[in-house]
């Protein structure tokens, strides 16, 4: 080996410079790259007879030949048409024993001759992928991996390149489903969830692969999948905004501008000048295009019935285990199962009973079970299923022998399985726990209010008269709430706040026709001004006339008339209709009018407990606009405005001691029942009653945040003034302080002379440095920049 090297020393050993001169003119110097790659074939062919045994001369010198050649290959694609071929075998015969900064640079290679399109994105992948599940080296792993990555988002990044990713997709997926109890399934669920953070892959075929992860048998493989459920489609939606921040704080053009028009002109400040201004255009381009759709991963699955019972009866409920999970991987895979459950509305009732022998205090993270509870509870879970549910909760956390943080979390519970199946309490039970809000400590209380305030939309005729309140009292005496609460019952489409246009109307005094045509004065007035409308067009017919018999006017008139003749007759069938009801109501005697009035009370009673009678109630509430009119753009500006003065006048308490609890009601009534709900929803406000320790006291002052791990908002730990916090900020952003703040640091001898002159000043001094000061600040400071852009008074 040494004297064939030898023999070839005399070629042009000047790698670098030769590169730039093959670059700029490829055809003079064809001879100069057909000696080094005749000399990299020598190398190449001697380090294939001995790759262990090669020193380390002969590695350098191999690695800058590929190196050397990776970069010019592309302008002689016929003379180095195998080097792609070499390399890969090289790579994938002896990707274990190879010098390290020698594979490193083989992989390089290998993507840059993607880049140059010497070889595609398939050949690359294939090459890399099975490196990448077999190999030991952690180094080399990791190497792969973001070049496997990189290539994926490079080919997408233009267009999706759908054959690409399903060939890559299927990779994955039979990576795991081959051999499920394989910890290799880990690399495919890496790259599917970060390829679906970086929104590269977002179809089904995606979600397919990390469906078959969660339920293969190996603990990694399992966690990694279920994780992805819970929190990938967050990790996408922070992915995007923390792109979409880095753009906005990476473009500044007004202070590139003036830095080009204060510092001296260089080519590369033209080069940031016009790239920032291509990325603004690009930015502004991208704000008229139209949002992606990104569906959840929860709602890609193509059988999520099927999937939510592997799920349990394979990790939860197995009965001859294939892989062990601990508590906080079982945890999971509880909060995947019933996030499934209470998203899709499905049905698995053994789940449930699961639940009853973790609902203790003892039991470690028991906040996560409930709130798993709370997720799984839908409107169509049998009420028989969740009450002993509800009833151990209550007995196990609410009484008066229970710690504050134990009563607020069961009551929180209880609260979040009541408001998704409200038939789960019984009447003895709620009126118990309601009585909990008159406890001294805050999260009791709180979750005690929740609790009646939830019942007393859903089920006042539950509670005692006095705990109904104003509303609700008068919602049970009217009979507005008996018959809704059935089993199964699924409440009709509308329109919200309707019925607040309809009695604003009524209130009004307006009639439907003439109200109907004055909402439509005005769009007809902005549809005869909009630029599209260009008059009537002239339309001559061949042998056939159209005669139109009314004109505008005679249209009018005869609308009007129709418009009288219905007002009358409805004002006639009114007064008909009071006549005959007077007659009627005389005739009676008093005894018979006390008789029927009792008859009328007793069928009212019964017709609450008959669902025939209750369906007609809910139809005779149903607002009569939605079915005999068509609203005119009047009526819904109008129906805008009726809900926002409704939400408000909702949201004002009558007292201050309610503020809590409104704040409170408002932010449950804000969050959607299809939201996850997490521990620190169940816990409440459990933290406000907790007596922090010294050492805790301590650390909260120091603004280090709890101990052991424990999770507190960030503005409570840290007792600083405002000001002290906003000159924070400004320091961590860069910004410098004002004149002022500087003079106030300024040491005290130095402003010694500058105070004595000022006390010896005289009268007309004085007056003559407060006019200059007056005329100063008119004009816009010294420098005059009143009025112009950046400038100040």
């Amino acid at each position: 080996m040494k004297r064939k090297v030898g023999a070839l020393e005399k070629v042009d050993a000047d790698l670098p410079n030769l590169q730039h001169k093959i670059k700029t003119d490829p055809i003079s110097y064809q001879d100069d790259f057909v000696n080094q790659y005749g000399l990299y074939t020598s190398i190449h062919e001697l380090f294939l007879t001995s790759p262990t045994t090669t020193d380390d001369t002969g590695l350098v010198r191999l690695r800058d030949l590929i190196d050397f050649i990776s970069h010019t290959a592309d302008c002689y694609p016929k003379i180095a048409g195998t080097f792609p071929n070499d390399l890969i075998k090289l790579l994938q015969l002896h990707h274990a024993t190879l010098e390290p900064e020698l594979r490193d640079k083989i992989v390089g290679s290998l993507v840059l001759l993607r880049k140059k399109d010497m070889i595609d994105s398939n050949t690359l992948l294939n090459t890399l992928w099975p490196l990448l599940v077999s190999t030991p080296s952690k180094s080399l792993r990791a190497l792969l991996y973001q070049k496997i990555v990189s290539d994926l988002r490079n080919s997408n990044n233009k267009a999706t390149n759908h054959k690409l990713n399903r060939s890559m997709q299927t990779t994955c997926y039979n990576l795991i489903s081959s051999d499920p109890a394989s910890p290799k399934g880990i690399w495919a669920v890496k790259l599917t969830r970060e390829l679906w953070k970086r929104q590269v892959w977002s179809d089904a075929k995606a979600v397919s692969i990390m469906e078959i992860a969660a339920l293969s048998q190996d603990a990694k493989v399992v966690t990694g999948g279920v994780r992805f459920f819970l929190g990938g489609d967050q990790e996408r939606e922070d992915a995007a905004d923390e792109d979409s921040d880095q753009e906005e704080k990476n473009i500044s053009m007004g202070k590139l501008r003036h830095q080009a028009g204060i510092n001296k002109k260089t080519a590369k400040r033209d080069n940031d000048l016009r790239a920032a201004a291509a990325k603004l255009k690009r930015k502004e381009k991208k704000k008229g295009t139209p949002h992606p759709l990104n569906f959840s991963a929860l709602h890609l699955l193509h059988d999520p019935q099927g999937f939510a019972e592997k799920l349990f009866h394979q990790h939860l409920q197995p009965s001859q285990p294939k892989v062990r999970l601990v508590l906080e991987q079982k945890l999971f895979v509880l909060q995947l199962v019933s996030r499934l459950v209470g998203l899709h509305k499905l049905t698995l009732i053994p789940l449930y009973s699961y639940f009853l022998k973790f609902l203790t205090p003892r039991q470690p993270s028991v906040t996560s079970f409930l709130a798993s509870l709370g997720q799984a509870t839908h409107s169509l879970v049998p009420p028989d299923a969740l009450e002993p549910l509800v009833q151990k909760i209550a007995n196990e956390f609410v009484s008066e022998a229970s710690a504050a943080e134990v009563a607020s979390a069961g009551l929180n519970g209880i609260r979040e399985v009541c408001a998704r199946q409200p038939l789960a309490m019984n009447e003895t039970l709620l009126q118990d726990l309601v009585q909990y809000r008159k406890s001294k400590d805050k999260g009791v209380q709180m979750a005690a209010r929740g609790l009646l305030s939830l019942y007393r939309e859903v089920g006042a005729e539950m509670l005692r008269k006095r705990d109904r309140g104003r509303d609700a009292a008068m919602k049970v005496r009217a009979g507005d709430v008996g018959g809704a609460r059935r089993f199964g019952h699924v409440e009709g489409g509308g329109i919200e706040g309707l019925e607040l246009l309809e009695q604003w109307k009524e209130e009004q005094g307006m009639e439907g026709s003439e109200d109907e045509a004055a909402g439509w004065e005005k769009w007809d007035a902005q549809s005869d001004n909009s630029e599209s409308d260009t008059g009537w067009v002239n339309v001559e017919s061949e042998g056939e006339e159209i005669d139109i018999s009314d004109s505008e006017d005679e249209r009018e008139k005869a609308a009007a008339k129709k418009r009288k003749i219905e007002v009358a007759q409805r004002k006639k069938s009114d007064k008909e209709n009071v006549d005959g009801d007077g007659d009627a109501a005389a005739d009676k005697p008093a005894a018979e009018d006390n008789t029927s009035a009792a008859a009328e009370a007793s069928e009212r009673t019964t017709a609450s407990l008959e669902p025939e009678a209750a369906l007609k109630r809910e139809e005779s509430r149903i607002s009569t606009l939605a079915t005999t009119r068509i609203l005119t753009p009047a009526d819904l500006a109008k129906l805008q405005e009726l809900r926002q003065n409704a939400a408000l006048t909702h949201a004002l308490p009558s007292a201050k001691r309610r503020k809590l609890a409104a704040a409170s009601a408002a932010a449950q009534a804000a969050r959607h029942t299809d939201d996850a709900v997490t521990a620190a929803d169940i816990a409440g406000l459990a933290k406000l009653s907790h007596k922090s320790t010294k050492e805790e006291k301590v650390r909260m002052a120091k603004g280090l945040g709890l101990p052991n791990g424990a999770t507190e908002d960030a503005g409570a730990n840290d007792h600083r003034s405002t000001t002290a916090r906003r000159k924070e900020k400004k320091a961590a952003e860069g910004k410098s302080t004002t004149n002022r703040e500087k003079a106030r640091k300024k040491n005290f001898l130095m402003t010694l002379g500058k105070a004595k002159k000022k006390g010896k000043r005289s009268l007309g001094v004085q007056r003559g440095i407060l006019k200059a000061h007056v005329e100063r600040g008119k004009r816009g400071g010294k420098r005059g920049n009143k009025g112009q852009a950046g400038g100040g008074s």
